[in-house]
């Protein structure tokens, strides 16, 4: 038996994705303290960590993290926030990422498999010294 979405389950939940992908940490932080599941996902499957990883918020990938989200949690297809974050070379998300417990073996590509497609070999020796 399928239900009808909510309009406004629906509604919160785009804005919700929109301050992932934004990066607003605060907000994000407020509407997982509120009750959003850290680990919401959208129709791909990827996570609010996912969005803010690719998006370039440390900030908020942390706050995330902070409140539970699940640092490996891939997508539809395979993909990992710390996979993502080395393919689009945001640093400071890596490091977050790894702080908060990611694995660099999870996911298809691995960050690992990442890093070694684009010949980032001071992130490989960064994932071997974990």
């Amino acid at each position: 038996m399928s239900e009808t979405p909510d309009p406004e389950v629906i509604e919160l939940a785009s804005k919700v994705f929109d301050l992932a992908r934004t990066g607003d940490a605060d907000a994000l932080a407020a509407y997982v303290d509120a009750g959003v599941p850290a680990d919401l996902t959208n129709d791909k499957g990827d996570s609010l960590v996912m969005l803010a990883a690719y998006h370039g918020h440390a900030a908020a990938v942390s706050a995330l993290l902070e409140r539970g989200a699940d640092a490996d949690r891939a997508n539809d297809r395979g993909q990992t926030p710390l996979a993502g974050a080395v393919f689009k070379g945001e640093d400071a998300v890596i490091r977050a990422l790894l702080a908060g417990g990611a694995n660099p073996e999870a996911g298809t590509p691995s960050a690992v498999d990442t890093a070694r497609m684009f010949g980032k070999a001071e992130l490989l020796e960064l994932f071997r010294s974990r």
